[in-house]
Formats: C-alpha cells, structure tokens, sequence
C-alpha cells in the first residue's frame, strides 16, 4: 500500500480525502499534521479495546478455578489459539485499509470485537466444554487483527521522519488495552469475586461501540491508499521482509506472548491465588506498553538498527535471571527478571517497527532514487511488508505459549521454555548485527585495496 500526492479515481463520502503528502514540508504543517494526530487518537482508541479483547483470555483464565476441570497446558492452549488467530487475521486486515478505507475498516474492525466478547459473557461458567472455549478462544482472536489495520492506516498519514515517534504511540497506546484489561481483571476479581468474570466482559461491550462510533464520526479515509498486488509480491520475495518478521518475533511475539502466559505461570508455578497472580500480572504489560513510544523515538535518534541490537543483548541477560530464579524456586528474583524483560520487549517493539520504513528507504537510494521517488519507494514497500511483519512477529505469541505448556507438561515448570527463549534472543542479536550493522568491505578492484566502506544501504540509520 502506499499514499502519493496523485490523485486517483475520487472515492465517494465525505471522511475521503482525495489528495495526501506528509512528505510536503508545507502541506504537513498548515493541515497535514493536525488532521494526520487527530486520526492517531482514534485510531489508538480502537486498537487498544482490540489489544484487550485479544488478550482477554489471560485474564479470564485467572478466574477459571478447579470447577472448570482445566489443567495447566489446557489453560497455555486457550491463550495460544487466541493468540494463532490473532496473528493469521493480520494478513487480510491490512488489506482491508486500502481495500475500504483507514476509517471505514476502523469502524468494522471494532464492531466485530462485540462477537468475541459477547460469545465470552455466554460460556464463562463452569460446566461448558473445552472445544467450546476452544471455539471462543478462535473468536477472541480476531481483536489480534486491529492492530495490523492500525498500524498500516497510520504509517500512511506520518512522514518517514515521524513514523518511529507516531508508529511507536499507536503501537504502545494499542499494547496498553494489555494491561488495562488486566488491572480491570484485578479490579474484578477483588471486588466481585474469582467468580464472576461477567463482570469484566461487560464493561467492554459499550467500549466497543463507542469506539466504533467515534471512529465513524472523527476519522478519515486516504484516497490515495491502494492496494498494490505488486508491490505485496515484491515485499514477499524481500528477504528484508523476513529477517525484520523474525526480529518482530523477537519483541513484539515475547511481549504479547508473555502478555498471555505470565499469570498463568505465576498459578502454575509459584502457586499464586488468582488475586495474588492479577496483582502482578499488569506491571509488566503496562511498563512495556508505555515504552514502546520510546524505542520509536530512540530509533529515530540513534537508527533502529542500534537500539534493536542492544535491546536484543538486555533481554537474553534477563531472561537468564529468569532461567536461574526458575531453577531456584525465587518468586522475587523471578519478578527482577520478568518485568525488565517486558520493558525491553516493550521497547524493541518500537525500534524495529521504525527499522521497517527506514529499510525501504535505504534501498529506494541505493536503487539511484531520490526524493518523492525513493519516499514513494519507501511508502509502497514498507506498507506492503507491515502486515506480513506483523502478523509472523505475532506467531511468536503462539511459540511462547507453546513452549511454556510443553515445558509444563514435560517438568511442571518454564525453566525449558526459557532456556530456548534465551537461545533465539542471543540469535536474533546475531542476526541484527550481521545484517543491518556489520561493514562488510567493497570487493577489490583490479590491483586496488578493499574499501572498509560497505556497498549495502546504510541500514544503521534506519
């Protein structure tokens, strides 16, 4: 997908604008910028309740006692059908933005959250069989495919030099329905009881509907925005496309994934009430959400490429603490360990989204394109690859669940699972500095010596 100052065949409506370049310094600052926050506002509004729905399932299982007759790896199977859903949606929900309309799909996306959520105010109760949670846990995961619609909406609207800043703030305002749905949980569960987990579902109905209704009313279409079949072709045979979709893996897929498995571990583990684990299981959510704006801005600064590098380096430093705390039964040190790591998933969701653009970018000028033409480049790719991004790097939530309910099953605890979480981490450091950060000298000419200076893109600034 890509949004260029050409004017395509009018769309009709009113919340369609016809003609868009945030790349034009004029045109962003005398109307560009206020129309392009005004449609981040909502859009983040949306986004969020569906972060909420998708993950509502972690919370749901903290109210899901032994009267429901679930073990352990029943409970990491719910969350990881969610969470498999969720990701495999993303693909036609980015779509959709240029096929429909940025606000129009907003509007339908947010209404389809009522069929999950109210589907979950009927069967949470003790006595309902598995495949039928099972069912619901499927239907949950359409709230996954928000984000992909949301993301791919707003990187339309934010010049290339804002997009880490205005990516990062939909994408961490959309992660906080993370913890909010949690800390809501909490709420209910001391107010109310372990046994009513209607409670919660109904707070979220009229949520639903009044996002819904305030994207109808405050949000806009880009004409210009279509979808580009080649351009989707192109972006699949990028390899770019899938290195930064196993990095996404690497952030975006252990926040999400811990998102959903970190009370049941707490349960599970370290034999938390459900009280007890809902009054932990928010913090680490909610830090990572509030940072992700900052890795974007970061990565402005200093290139994603850097910020990803070193983030990569923190997280498998605490996920050893998490692997010893495991290993020695230490809830505190457990705790020390986690919650870091959250802030660190948190913060490497920002810069690697940042990286994605920037990429593309650098491969319009390496290609002798410059300007609009190598912005256009950039736009048309980088949107074509987001969804795809997207929706692998959400897989990673699937994996982690995965890995926690074998490591469950096989030993009665995660220390296996983390032990591979820690592996793939160092892998991905790896892999972010042999691609986007290592030189890598000129071929020799002729009787010449090797230039030091890479003939590759400058990927450290993206």
């Amino acid at each position: 997908m890509t949004a260029t100052s050409s004017r395509p065949a009018a769309r009709g409506g009113k919340r369609w604008i016809e003609t868009w370049d945030p790349e034009d310094g004029r045109f962003w600052a005398e109307k560009g910028r206020r129309i392009a926050r005004r449609n981040l506002l909502y859009s983040v509004l949306a986004e969020h309740i569906g972060f909420s729905v998708w993950t509502m399932f972690s919370v749901l299982a903290l109210f899901m006692g032994p009267q429901y007759g679930l073990t352990p790896a029943d409970k990491f199977f719910l969350v990881a059908m969610a969470t498999l859903v969720g990701a495999v949606v993303r693909v036609p929900y980015t779509f959709a933005v240029a096929r429909f309309g940025g606000r129009n799909w907003t509007v339908v996306s947010a209404t389809l959250l009522l069929a999950p959520t109210i589907a979950l105010a009927v069967v949470m109760e003790p006595g309902t069989s598995y495949g039928t949670f099972l069912a619901v846990a499927a239907l949950v995961g359409v709230g996954g495919g928000n984000f992909a619609s949301s993301m791919t909406n707003i990187n339309s609207f934010f010049p290339l030099r804002e997009k880490g800043w205005a990516l990062g703030l939909n994408a961490g305002g959309g992660n906080i329905g993370v913890p909010v749905v949690q800390l809501l949980g909490l709420l209910v569960i001391a107010l109310a009881g372990a046994g009513q987990p209607r409670v919660l579902l109904a707070v979220y109905i009229p949520l639903i509907v009044l996002a819904a209704v305030l994207a109808a009313l405050r949000m806009d279409n880009l004409a210009p925005v279509r979808n580009d079949t080649g351009a989707a072709r192109e972006a699949v045979r990028d390899p770019h496309t899938w290195i930064m979709s196993f990095l996404y893996v690497g952030t975006f897929g252990s926040f999400i994934g811990y998102s959903f498995a970190f009370g049941l571990v707490l349960q599970s583990q370290f034999g938390r009430t459900p009280l007890q684990a809902a009054s932990l299981t928010f913090v680490g959510p909610l830090l990572g959400s509030l940072i992700r704006p900052v890795g974007g801005r970061l990565a402005d600064r200093f290139g994603g490429a850097r910020i990803t590098l070193w983030n990569f380096l923190g997280m498998a430093a605490f996920t050893g603490l998490v692997v010893t705390a495991s290993v020695q039964k230490s809830l505190p040190l457990y705790l020390a360990g986690f919650i870091p790591l959250f802030v660190l998933t948190g913060l490497g969701n920002g810069s690697t989204y940042k990286m994605i653009p920037g990429i593309y970018q650098a491969k319009a000028l390496a290609k002798g394109l410059r300007g609009e033409a190598a912005a256009a480049y950039g736009r048309r790719l980088s949107g074509a690859s987001m969804g795809l991004i997207g929706a692998v790097g959400a897989l990673g939530g699937l994996g982690i669940n995965l890995a926690f309910r074998q490591s469950f099953l096989s030993a009665g605890n995660g220390t296996m699972a983390c032990v591979g979480f820690l592996v793939f981490y160092a892998l991905c450091f790896a892999v972010t500095w042999t691609v986007y950060l290592r030189r890598a000298p000129a071929p020799a000419v002729g009787g010449e010596p090797r230039s030091q200076t890479s003939h590759q893109p400058a990927y450290a600034q993206v």
